[in-house]
């Protein structure tokens, strides 16, 4: 299966979300990753889904999103033409034995430790989903109490992208 990122545009107001995120649900396809936050314009929000599937499935999606009429404007965004981030919050054990080789790591991956007390640290890293990735499995050993990622933020290079 392929990953798939869209950029949606839609109006900006409640329920929009709720009736994309239903039409997933009814057509029994999985959201991979979701992000969605207002545009320059406030009556427009960007939505970037990221789902698994092949070429079929992803017509489908489309063609079911255009039929909202809150969805203005779908985009399949291609990878290699764009730029992405994720952010990643990652609360881990940090014990004054291990604090030394947890910041190092910090350093190496241009990541910010937002948070430290005797027995934790809580860590934001940002970046492709790979980096993210990353360094998720180097502090593992280290013990990772909670995690959270947010979703993919993604803009086309090209400036015609709307």
């Amino acid at each position: 299966m392929n990953r798939y990122i869209l950029s949606i545009l839609v109006e900006n107001h409640s329920g929009v979300l709720s009736k994309m995120a239903g039409l997933f649900t009814r057509r029994g396809y999985n959201i991979d990753s979701l992000t969605v936050s207002v545009t320059d314009d406030p009556s427009i929000s960007r939505t970037t889904i990221v789902v698994s599937g092949d070429e079929q499935i992803i017509e489908q999606i489309v063609k079911q999103l255009n039929k909202l009429i809150d969805v203005i404007k779908i985009l399949e965004i291609c990878p290699e033409k764009s730029v992405s981030r994720e952010l990643a919050l990652i609360k881990v054990s940090a014990e004054q034995s291990t604090r030394s080789l947890i910041i190092e790591v910090v350093n190496t991956f241009r990541a910010n430790i937002v948070e430290m007390n005797p027995k934790n640290m809580i860590i934001e890293v940002t970046g492709d989903e790979e980096k993210v990735s990353a360094f998720v499995e180097l502090m593992k050993p280290y013990g990772i109490k909670e995690i959270v990622r947010t979703g993919l933020a993604v803009l086309q290079r090209r400036s015609e992208m709307y």
